[in-house]
């Protein structure tokens, strides 16, 4: 039973390959039913005072996707920021920033999903009140795929869309490095990774990039 949340003792000895390990144990288990028990309580009353997570994940609103569930993780132990389309804006790298070089945490993993909603409207144009905006953060993706997937270049092609929630977690990733000085700089320093995955609805599987 997890009962014990990090302390700053114990986040300090952490590095960002065995973190990430752990992330990908902790969605092994998921897929294989086999959850973890968790004392809330103790959790809670341990973390009233502070908070050390080891990671911070980037993803997707999506309500399929619960984040700490399909890592099997519990109270204290991840940052999650969350938008439609997992990508980066100024909060979001704010977010990022306060995880890793104020709070300590040693990863940062980018999260698409299968079928995203978000990307399916950027790859149809979609334009509806403050969604417009939205979806043009995920155009640079949707156009990067045009020239590596062949057939319709909207959401009917379900290649296309696939390699378009890559795309995104990828150049999203090549962002992040570009308009953070903070995390270029501590991930050059091997203090912390940046990294990608997409999740499977069908599997429940992470799969990195």
């Amino acid at each position: 039973m997890k009962d014990t949340a990090i302390t700053k003792e114990v986040q300090s000895t952490l590095t960002p390959s065995n973190v990430l390990s752990d992330l990908l144990e902790g969605n092994q288990r998921f897929v294989n039913n086999q959850k973890q028990s968790v004392n809330n309580s103790a959790l809670i009353e341990q973390t009233i005072t502070g908070q050390f997570p080891k990671a911070v994940v980037l993803s997707c609103i999506d309500a399929r996707v619960p984040v700490e569930t399909v890592l099997d993780q519990a109270i204290g132990d991840i940052f999650v920021a969350r938008v439609a389309g997992n990508f980066e804006n100024t909060d979001i790298l704010g977010s990022l920033e306060y995880s890793c070089k104020v709070a300590g945490s040693k990863l940062v993993l980018v999260l698409g999903h299968e079928s995203c909603g978000a990307v399916k409207a950027a790859c149809d144009g979609v334009e509806l009140g403050n969604i417009t905006g939205l979806l043009s953060n995920i155009l640079p993706a949707v156009e990067k795929s045009k020239d590596e997937v062949s057939g319709e270049s909207n959401s009917s092609n379900k290649a296309f869309v696939a390699k378009t929630v890559e795309n995104n977690v990828k150049l999203t990733i090549e962002r992040i490095r570009e308009k953070s000085p903070i995390l270029k700089e501590q991930e050059d320093k091997g203090e912390i990774s940046i990294v990608g995955g997409v999740y499977s609805l069908h599997t429940g599987k992470v799969e990195l990039l």
